[in-house]
């Protein structure tokens, strides 16, 4: 179904049926112009779909995905010199949008805050998270939000000078720690020192950039936080290699995808964007090659991932071209990974846990079956 259409059709629901308001329909005023002949037929597709996923129906009806990103984190997400959007959770915002809509580049991307994030989910201003977030039990239980998987195992860990030739978190005795306050990153540190009964002074502070300006302003002696925030921060130091990152975990962070609760298909189209991704790597379909799988055909898991066999796309309200279109927009998840903060970056991480799960030095990365 072409985007005009789409438009046109719900706006005739919208004034029919009152499922969606036409302020869902955010570019649809001009397009429904004189548009008022929709048959039943089109009309009872939406409703339905408006009924099992009104997110999806939104962003159907709209012709474009509102994405939740952090605003300046390297690697993960941040604007390049050119003014566009670049990162490891900016491809996945344009995977999802590719899914859905056919066209990765058919996102907004909202720079929030660690304070903002939750409000603009559970608001409907962003219909989806993916932003650094870590799946915690307090935010599962709330009710308002819903985790749709993990894309990145994290931990805490600390960034120091190299001049202060540390060896481990346990040698900061009395040593000045910026950390983002009202954070898991700040109950995480409390309770490391406590329970290892190390004196520190907590240097808090209101957010992650000026944890970050505080640390490089030498008024701390360590910054903590996840190590992949720390290695963003790294990486933009006046000298990168005059900083580096202790081996000590403190915590485990999962990463993941957020959406608001209560919209289980909506939560399944997210779920099943990622585990695309991550199936694609191992079943080795790539950006550079999806295409000519798709043609092709091949091993039968390789033939329903891109949709040449099975209706998985359709039962989630998708074409069924959805995962291959995810796979095109930035590539597989491994190739996501490398491109913005694994080895072929500056962030220059290891794969580590993020590994996928039946590698030489498997990890955690586990794609759940298309079948």
């Amino acid at each position: 179904m072409t985007k005009p259409a789409v438009v046109r059709i719900f706006g005739a629901m919208a004034m029919t049926l009152g499922l969606l308001g036409l302020s869902a329909c955010q570019r649809g005023g001009e397009e429904l112009q004189g548009e008022n002949s929709v048959s039943a037929e089109d009309i009872a597709a939406l409703r339905e779909l408006g009924e099992t996923s009104p997110t999806l129906a939104r962003v159907k009806a709209r012709g474009y995905l509102n994405c939740g990103v952090h605003g300046n984190l390297m690697g993960f997400a941040y604007k390049d010199n050119r003014g566009q959007w670049r990162g490891f959770d900016v491809d996945f915002c344009r995977a999802t949008a590719a899914a859905v809509l056919g066209r990765p580049d058919a996102v907004r991307f909202y720079a929030l805050t660690a304070e903002e994030r939750f409000p603009a989910l559970v608001s409907g201003k962003v219909d989806v998270l993916w932003r650094n977030t870590s799946w915690t039990m307090e935010r599962d239980s709330t009710g308002q939000v819903a985790f749709a998987g993990i894309n990145y195992y994290d931990g805490q860990g600390f960034l120091t000078r190299r001049a202060l030739n540390l060896s481990s978190a346990a040698e900061l005795t009395g040593a000045r720690i910026c950390v983002h306050g009202n954070s898991t990153s700040e109950l995480n540190v409390e309770d490391y020192f406590r329970t290892r009964e190390i004196e520190f002074k907590p240097v808090i502070l209101a957010t992650e950039e000026e944890a970050r300006q505080t640390y490089a302003r030498e008024e701390c002696d360590a910054l903590t936080g996840d190590i992949s925030s720390l290695a963003a921060a790294r990486s933009v130091m006046n000298d990168p290699r005059q900083h580096v990152i202790l081996h000590d975990f403190i915590s485990k962070e999962p990463l993941g995808p957020v959406v608001r609760a209560g919209d289980e298909r909506w939560e399944a189209v997210v779920r099943w964007t990622l585990n695309a991704l991550i199936s694609a790597e191992e079943l080795g379909v790539t950006k550079s090659n999806v295409a000519r799988l798709a043609q092709d055909g091949g091993r039968p898991e390789v033939n329903r991932l891109l949709g040449l066999e099975g209706d998985f796309g359709p039962k989630l309200g998708l074409a069924r071209t959805w995962a291959r279109d995810a796979i095109a927009a930035s590539g597989n998840y491994g190739e996501i990974f490398e491109n913005n903060v694994g080895q072929q970056s500056t962030l220059d991480l290891d794969r580590g846990l993020n590994q996928r799960w039946n590698a030489e030095q498997g990890g955690l990365i586990y794609g759940l079956p298309i079948r």
